[in-house]
């Protein structure tokens, strides 16, 4: 496991994933070869129990198919749960982020329509308060640096990752969800080089998504400055649990909620 670093007093966050397809949990890499990985309500209850602090619900399909985020499984999903809830996918406009709100989201993610449309994120932040505004970024590796990618990393937007944080945040954002496209079910590991640039240059804390495939995984995104993690894979088939987990990196020095 890394050690904790100059940040290690902070409090760090374990928030399992649940990409969701048709009401269904699925995994897979980079959103192709889904594999069924349970009912989300199931799966959501089982990790609270476990420890978690947050639980995020990614609707996988809902931009690329060109519609809204399924509610009802937002609904059935808070009705069980009483720690935060972050949901994402499909949400084009400020009354979107409303109707997931009102189904019991705590956060709302967006990402492509605020790419499209910069402003939404003003209107979320005012509207709703940043803290409940978090601005998701798909980066990928690009002529040595990072391009922001969208429709669940279809399309290439030519904008520079980092710079797009740095304004998100500038617009309200509370919170950064940044996925490593490159890593995204790949199980090598966050990219570390593009938590840390991203990290060093917003005021927000950043949710590091994309690649864990090991317990040390966590450790290595903490240190390069991520303030939460984000993972689906290795919690979904039962490689580890977040109680395990969050055990081992308070015996290397993070600070967790035990």
């Amino acid at each position: 496991m890394v050690a904790p670093g100059r940040c290690s007093m902070i409090t760090r966050r374990i928030l399992p994933c649940l990409d969701v397809d048709d009401g269904r949990v699925v995994k897979g890499i980079q959103f192709q070869q889904l594999r069924d990985a349970g009912d989300p309500t199931e799966r959501a209850t089982e990790y609270e129990r476990q420890g978690a602090d947050e639980i995020v619900i990614l609707d996988i399909s809902a931009t690329p198919e060109g519609r809204g985020h399924q509610l009802e499984v937002v609904r059935a999903v808070r009705h069980r749960l009483r720690i935060p809830l972050s949901v994402g996918g499909g949400v084009r406009t400020a009354e979107d982020a409303r109707c997931l709100l009102e189904a019991g989201a705590d956060k709302v993610a967006v990402n492509t329509a605020a790419v499209q449309s910069p402003a939404l994120v003003n209107e979320m932040a005012e509207r709703f308060g940043s803290q409940s505004t978090v601005v998701a970024i798909d980066a990928q590796r690009a002529n040595g640096s990072w391009g922001v990618v969208v429709h669940s990393g279809r399309r290439s937007t030519g904008r520079d990752a980092i710079a797009w944080a740095r304004e998100v945040c500038e617009r309200g954002a509370g919170e950064i969800l940044l996925t490593s496209w490159d890593r995204d079910g790949t199980r090598q590991g966050y990219d570390r080089e593009l938590l840390s640039a991203v990290s060093a240059q917003v005021p927000v804390p950043v949710i590091a998504s994309g690649g864990a495939g090991k317990i040390e995984h966590f450790g290595e995104a903490f240190a390069a400055g991520a303030a939460a993690v984000l993972a689906a894979s290795l919690f979904h088939y039962g490689e580890t649990t977040v109680r395990e987990l969050k055990q081992r990196l308070a015996e290397s020095g993070f600070e967790v909620r035990l």
